[in-house]
């Protein structure tokens, strides 16, 4: 282990349990009382594909996983070739004898014991959590008690088949870790779930989505416990139908979200100027994934960052936001829509794969989310859009013994249609208004999150950061992390005190999107960019190393 750092991987085939042997670590590493960061790599395939699971776990906070591995199992060939590169210097690799023969490592029988049991290559990835679990010096009643809490289904034959590779293991595994427990108790959050929780936080009432990887375990997430909360949970047959119904949603007034990936928001990209023109307060979430077009689906890329901010044909307000952290994204989420519902007017909160589906220890607390609520239409004759001197008009729901008029066409203040050209200029600036009232809010509020204060300034937007804090630590590296957590409006007024400071920029995607739109929005020119684009995110290690080569 360096720097107290435990790094767990597993890899296998997709179908053999792979991702639940690296939640059920992951779940052990939080009883311990450590910090722990979760990552999931997986090929767009039901049955057959490679997957692998690295769970990095330390006794202070860890924002990132490692991808040197102190123990390293693969289940099959195929992970024995890919992963043997990732085994640490001093770590040990294990791989499933019955798939590789005689590879530079410790073999178990890990499909011939699973054989004495039903379904034994669904069963081979308990294998997993039995060696991780002789590795660290886990008694065989832990063991149990883990197996009994982790895989509920046929445990006596769970427990029976983990003994037997824990037996095998602990012969043959000479070397033990002793990892120390933790002083935090955490609960184990996805990102996707925190912004789930963020959005239930501030009064989500109705959600509804279309499939589209990484953002489907969102709305998975909420489906499954929107009895619990209370809400309504949709999956519709499109993207376009899925954006007009959260739009009808609020209509009615609902709080009201949906969620996508690029090409979804593509499809959606209509309707999100309808929102605009009908001062509808529906957020979008944005998952990103490399494209164009199905481009790479299970993997991570900031690539639809220009498209996010720029959405929507036509000039209306619109808010965009991107959360550097899980445990932001709570609370981003919470206070995007609370601005949403303010300003009458459709955010977009922008994430990464990365992020969405990245496991970590986080602290939420429910208390310091606003619960988010319209502007009310109290008294006298009823004007759907009100020009008003802040822009924002009183709303008004069904059932109501006033007209309550939304419309898609040029409109006047009660919503009835117009061509008429001193109409539209009217209307074009009550909208346009909303945006210095929405700059006013935002600079009463934490707009960019500064991480140091000496070296130079490494800027990042969204999922990176986690990266980057991590490469600091891992190198010994002294800078001040930039993250703005708005980028439309992009915060200059906070965003100008660095202009005169040595900038890096650190990206996922090949075009520098985020470090053109600091340039062209806040006059501040990076030095140097690094930029990663093969679909992976950041490994802390080789990222501290390209930043050491900058400086």
């Amino acid at each position: 282990m360096k720097n107290d750092i435990f790094t767990f991987l597993i890899g296998g085939k997709a179908g053999e349990g792979v991702k639940k042997a690296g939640s059920v670590a992951a779940a052990l590493f939080s009883q311990m009382r450590r910090s722990v960061f979760q990552m999931d790599d997986y090929q767009s395939l039901i049955r057959g594909g490679h997957n692998f699971s690295v769970i990095s776990t330390a006794k202070k906070s860890i924002n990132s996983h490692y991808m040197k591995a102190d123990l390293v199992i693969a289940l099959d060939e195929k992970s024995v070739s890919l992963h043997k590169g990732h085994v640490s210097d001093s770590g040990i690799f294990v791989y499933n004898s019955d798939a590789v023969q005689d590879a530079d490592g410790i073999g178990i029988p890990m499909l011939a014991e699973a054989k004495k049991f039903p379904n034994p290559k669904m069963r081979i990835g308990v294998s997993g959590a039995a060696v991780l679990a002789s590795f660290i010096g886990l008694t065989k009643e832990q063991l149990k008690e883990l197996i009994e809490s982790e895989y509920p289904r046929d445990i006596e034959n769970n427990i029976a088949y983990a003994e037997s590779i824990y037996d095998i293991a602990s012969e043959k595994i000479k070397k033990k870790v002793t990892l120390e427990k933790g002083e935090i108790s955490l609960p184990l959050v996805f990102g996707n779930q925190a912004i789930g929780l963020g959005a239930l936080s501030a009064g989500l009432d109705v959600y509804a989505g279309y499939p589209m990887t990484p953002a489907s375990s969102l709305m998975h997430f909420l489906a499954r416990y929107a009895k619990e909360f209370g809400i309504a949970v949709m999956h519709v047959e499109s993207e376009i139908a899925v954006a007009n119904m959260v739009i009808g949603a609020a209509f009615s007034g609902a709080r009201a979200m949906t969620g996508t990936s690029g090409g979804g928001l593509a499809l959606m990209e209509e309707t999100f100027s309808l929102a605009g023109i009908t001062e509808a307060p529906v957020l979008f979430m944005l998952s990103q994934r490399p494209g164009p077009a199905t481009g790479v689906p299970t993997y991570t890329s900031q690539g639809d960052l220009e498209f996010a901010l720029n959405v929507g044909h036509g000039e209306f307000p619109r808010i965009a936001a991107c959360p550097g952290s899980i445990e932001e994204a709570f609370y981003l989420t919470a206070e995007m829509m609370n601005l949403v519902w303010e300003f009458q007017t459709p955010g977009i909160l922008i994430t990464e794969k990365h992020l969405s589906e990245s496991t970590m220890t986080v602290s939420l607390d429910p208390d310091r989310t606003g619960w988010a609520e319209p502007l009310i239409h109290s008294s006298g004759d009823f004007q759907r859009y009100a020009d008003t001197e802040s822009g924002i008009s009183p709303l008004l729901f069904p059932p109501s013994s006033e007209v309550i008029k939304w419309s898609s066409y040029e409109h006047d203040e009660t919503g009835i249609t117009t061509e008429d050209g001193d109409t539209i200029v009217k209307m074009t600036n009550k909208r346009n208004r909303k945006q210095a009232s929405l700059i006013n809010k935002l600079k009463g509020m934490n707009t960019v999150n500064v991480f140091g204060t000496e070296g130079p300034v490494i800027a990042v937007c969204g999922s990176t950061c986690m990266s980057v804090l991590e490469a600091l630590h891992a190198g010994g590296i002294e800078a001040t992390v930039v993250q703005p957590r708005f980028l439309r409006p992009l915060p200059v007024w906070e965003l100008e005190q660095f202009r005169e400071r040595d900038i890096i920029t650190v990206e996922t995607n090949s075009t520098a999107q985020f470090t053109t739109l600091l340039k062209d929005k806040a006059n501040i020119t990076a030095r140097e960019t690094i930029l990663q684009y093969d679909g992976r995110p950041f490994d802390p290690v080789e990222l501290a190393d390209k930043i050491k080569g900058i400086l």
